[in-house]
């Protein structure tokens, strides 16, 4: 896997790579390929690769932050714990928002034990927070573009949360009509990061393009690629 055509920011304390959808970030208890397989390419002269400072799902693609070394990873660490790391996902959904923006205020808990990661709405749950904002429409409404802004970070929080309001993301394998052979691919992409890694300097930005497989969805909801922010 070549990760140095998907650098989008490098500095002494972290990188930004634009992780592709379908490969899991770290190897789970089964086994198999993970990104953290090619940080060694990511060292650029250091004695140690690269370490992940969060976590995307296997299938969603976008914007992932890496410490270079342990006290930059410490200090992403508290910056992600304390909800400072602004991020901006895309997604394309099943059906379509009645409004143009809102929020979407929906404490979280897992759904069982037997489940793993798997999240549903729990009134006793932990406080999940995402704010949303419609960016187009397909002209039969059966898709819409959104922008998702999270300001928690629950598993699975936009997914769930997005199920919540009627709308699951396309191709969801858990919570939409992913589970059937044909379904695409999961419509979620991690757009931006916003990292305020040192004090009295301006942020660490990175914008990561879209995935060739959202492109048609995106497309019949109005999105019109580069030309488009």
């Amino acid at each position: 896997m070549d990760l140095l055509s998907r650098l989008l920011h490098r500095d002494g304390l972290m990188l930004i790579i634009d992780k592709p959808a379908g490969v899991a970030v770290h190897r789970g208890p089964k086994g198999g390929p993970s990104l953290e397989d090619a940080f060694d390419q990511l060292r650029f002269g250091l004695p140690r690769p690269p370490a992940l400072a969060h976590r995307l799902d296997k299938d969603t693609s976008g914007c992932l932050v890496l410490g270079r070394h342990r006290k930059a990873l410490e200090r992403l660490g508290r910056l992600f714990k304390s909800g400072r790391v602004g991020k901006t996902y895309w997604a394309v959904v099943e059906g379509a928002p009645s409004g143009e923006q809102g929020e979407i205020d929906l404490a979280l808990g897992r759904l069982d034990a037997a489940r793993g990661w798997w999240m549903r709405p729990d009134p006793l749950g932990l406080p999940a927070r995402t704010s949303w904002r419609l960016l187009g429409r397909s002209a039969d409404d059966a898709l819409a573009f959104i922008e998702f802004t999270p300001h928690t970070g629950r598993t699975h929080q936009i997914r769930v949360h997005a199920q919540a309001k009627g709308w699951p993301i396309l191709g969801d394998p858990i919570y939409g009509s992913g589970r059937r052979e044909d379904a695409p691919p999961l419509h979620l992409h991690a757009r931006a990061v916003s990292v305020p890694m040192q004090d009295g300097k301006a942020p660490v930005e990175a914008v990561a393009p879209p995935p060739p497989h959202m492109s048609e969805a995106l497309a019949a909801c109005g999105w019109r690629g580069a030309a488009q922010p």
